[in-house]
């Protein structure tokens, strides 16, 4: 049976170790690392091997994939690593793939893309694999709620969750699925929706007190422990047995200018936010008891044109940032000690046009 790990904008998120042709644990489990890259204007996906050694992109053959005419954005992968699923902004709805585990090439679903409210953009799986959700991304679309489905696992097609979509705040932005499974954090325009789960359905009932009090922030990360969120530099502790959010003293955290991603190291030590406007990355550690985020040394680090995704591979060894405006991903090779980054020789690396959503993945071979 293949095993996957990885790290996604709105997934989250896991560990291992590197061998001579892929990587492996101490039981010799051989890897494969993949990322996939949306590119919205040109609606496909980029698909490349990691290089476990150094952390460089080389494109997969038969890469870009064709996604949708809507412009494809978020993208997520299932934790088996047999599927892959990209939010198309448009009238596109939602593109299903298939991965070949052997290689990382990508071959639509039966049926996709499937059907989902305008504007679906942000993407995320649940930790089971069974379910799949979907927010807007752009005010001028009228999306309010989360989308949800169920994923067929033989064939990775999807079927809509009775009552879905679930009303959210007043425009639905991005979504994320805590590590438990019990619950989904959605960002609205001014608040963040938080649902409880049920995990026969996948439907989604708002637990008490949502939606709670925000001002800025559109991406959600969530740490590997489930204790902590973070939309973009505001932090929150998560109530483990409710869900509820509570503010992190001293939030929001100073960082660049526009935090438009963000993405939390696998072990939860750092907290990495892409600053669309400034065009660097702000890397952080986190504080295990409270949450609260401290600056690393030289941060914020410089990325290209408008960063728009950031994800960090399963290894925690590099982090990967997607350039919407210079049309590339830019790799940083991840100081395990300190979280500093410097950037991987060979980068950036070419994607397609106006590159928006970012996954990085590890399979079992």
């Amino acid at each position: 049976m293949k095993r996957i790990g990885g790290w996604s904008l709105g997934l989250g998120l896991l560990a291992l170790a590197f061998a001579a042709c892929g990587a492996g644990d101490d039981n010799h489990t051989v890897y494969k690392y993949y990322a996939f890259v949306t590119n919205s204007y040109s609606g496909s996906v980029s698909a490349f091997s990691v290089d476990a050694a150094t952390g460089a992109l080389t494109a997969v053959v038969g890469s870009p994939f064709k996604a949708s005419y809507g412009g494809s954005v978020g993208i997520t992968v299932d934790p088996s690593g047999k599927f892959a699923y990209a939010g198309n902004s448009g009238h596109g709805g939602i593109s299903a793939f298939t991965i070949d585990a052997a290689t990382g090439a990508l071959a639509a679903v039966a049926g996709s893309p499937f059907a989902a409210r305008e504007g679906s953009s942000s993407i995320a799986v649940d930790p089971s694999g069974k379910f799949v959700y979907v927010a807007g991304d752009y005010a001028y679309y009228p999306v309010f709620g989360v989308t949800a489905f169920t994923i067929d696992a033989g064939t990775g097609a999807l079927t809509a969750v009775p009552g879905s979509p679930f009303a959210a705040g007043d425009v639905a932005y991005t979504v994320a699925v805590g590590p438990s499974g019990k619950f989904i954090y959605v960002r609205n325009c001014q608040t963040i929706s938080v649902f409880a789960i049920d995990a026969v359905t996948g439907a989604l009932t708002a637990i008490t007190g949502s939606p709670f009090a925000m001002i800025s922030g559109c991406p959600i990360a969530i740490d590997p422990s489930g204790k902590f969120a973070y939309f973009a530099n505001y932090a929150f502790t998560i109530d483990a047995a409710t869900g509820a959010l509570t503010a992190v003293p001293g939030s929001p955290f100073a960082a660049g200018d526009e935090p438009y991603a963000v993405a939390v190291e696998p072990s939860g030590k750092f907290v990495y936010m892409a600053n669309r406007s400034s065009n660097d990355v702000s890397a952080f550690m986190i504080n295990a008891a409270t949450g609260a985020l401290t600056a690393v040394p030289g941060s914020p680090f410089a990325a290209g044109d408008t960063p728009s995704a950031v994800a960090v591979d399963p290894s925690g060894k590099f982090v990967y940032v997607a350039n919407r405006y210079s049309n590339n991903v830019s790799a940083f090779a991840v100081n395990v000690a300190t979280g500093a980054l410097t950037a991987v020789t060979g980068s950036p690396f070419a994607a397609g046009e106006r590159p928006s959503g970012l996954a990085v993945i590890r399979i079992a071979q």
